[in-house]
């Protein structure tokens, strides 16, 4: 992998984001990457993701979860992104459908269920691969975790499966209508697992960006993968700000696995690992498990040093993901027995700002955004 390093594109940061009035300082006392770079973006600190839109309220990645996210305040609406047999984008978190739509419902495609290992995993199920547009356009989006979000059911159906070329139209309506920009946060899925197939995500991806204006280092998109090599391929066909997701510390990107490539997570996340990462991307994504370990029990223990180390490398910080259901949170944060009740989320919010994150990925971005702007008034 290249390891060349573009201070020009980490000075971006910005991712980058922060805005220019952001704190200057993390909890460790050490600068965060806005005060690092000298530039932003306009975006707050800590900055809101709308994760899938508002998917604790809305089957996710539909336009109804977008438009959601950005009525409740989201600064930021992710879309993952995977490909149609005819090589169109869509926004699905995953290519098995089989849970986020009624495609087990149509007769007519009982024949296209199949099982495919995808990153090393077997999978059951249908595949966005495996149909045309036409076809998925004849499917409806449904509620991926129904027995925990029961009230999210009721729009089952309600919703087709959006490709992303349309999610950059309604980001231009809306962004025309409230006179701003609207902020998109977008994710290839399994590049490589695609790549093999002959669908490569991002040229498709790189396509679309230009023809919306989104390809520049000041567009209002972040970029996204758990594969360092899908960030560098997008690096040499666009300027948009790039993050790299990083899973649990023992875990390994896909890509690293396929090329040989020992190095897990855990050795990402030190300072040469960061150091490496800021040679061609603008920031991390890692699970909150990187920022704040869980003990056996689920309680949270003593933050890493992850946070001090991404920002001394020029990197900005947006992990993932803070949902209200106890089941989700950290066990001290939990209220009752009821799995599905909300628990403390303000309280694991305040926990996780604290640590000097720039931005956190949430279902439920109306709850973050109250807890970030806590957590700002009281600084």
């Amino acid at each position: 992998m290249e390891r060349e390093q573009q201070p020009g594109r980490r000075a971006i940061l910005g991712a980058a984001a922060l805005g220019a009035g952001a704190m200057a300082l993390g909890a460790a006392g050490t600068a965060t990457a806005a005060e690092a770079s000298g530039k932003g973006h306009g975006l707050p600190v800590p900055t809101v993701i709308g994760h899938r839109g508002a998917s604790g309220y809305r089957p996710e990645h539909t336009l109804g979860s977008y438009q959601l996210a950005l009525d409740l305040g989201a600064d930021i609406i992710e879309q993952d992104l995977v490909p149609t047999k005819d090589g169109h984008l869509v926004c699905r978190h995953e290519n098995d459908i089989t849970a986020t739509t009624d495609v087990s419902a149509h007769p007519e495609f009982a024949d296209r269920k199949t099982t495919k290992t995808v990153d090393g995993t077997s999978l059951t199920g249908w595949f966005t691969e495996d149909f045309t547009l036409a076809e998925l356009k004849t499917l409806r989006a449904k509620e991926r975790i129904p027995g925990t979000r029961q009230r999210n059911t009721l729009y089952d159906g309600r919703w087709e499966v959006p490709t992303f070329e349309e999610v950059l139209q309604w980001a231009e309506r809306e962004g025309r209508e409230r006179g701003r920009r609207i902020w998109l946060y977008v994710e290839t899925k399994h590049p490589t697992y695609f790549r093999k197939l002959g669908l490569g995500l991002e040229e498709r991806l790189a396509k679309l960006l230009r023809a919306y204006g989104r390809h520049r280092k000041d567009a209002p998109t972040f970029l996204q993968s758990f594969e360092p090599s899908s960030i560098q391929r997008l690096r040499k066909l666009v300027a948009t700000p790039a993050v790299v997701l990083l899973s649990t510390a023992n875990s390994r990107p896909w890509d690293f696995v396929e090329a040989g490539d020992p190095r897990t997570v855990a050795d990402l996340v030190k300072p040469e690992g960061l150091t490496w990462i800021a040679g061609y991307a603008d920031g991390i994504g890692p699970d909150l498990s990187l920022i704040i370990p869980r003990d056996s029990s689920g309680k949270l223990t003593t933050p890493t040093t992850l946070v001090k180390d991404a920002h001394a490398a020029g990197l900005v910080l947006h992990p993932y993901t803070m949902r209200n259901e106890n089941s989700f949170l950290p066990a001290d944060f939990r209220r009752g027995t009821d799995a599905n009740a909300y628990g403390d989320a303000f309280g694991a919010f305040k926990k996780y700002f604290e640590t000097g994150i720039d931005g956190i990925f949430s279902d439920n971005p109306d709850t973050a955004l109250l807890a970030a702007e806590d957590f700002r008034t009281s600084r």
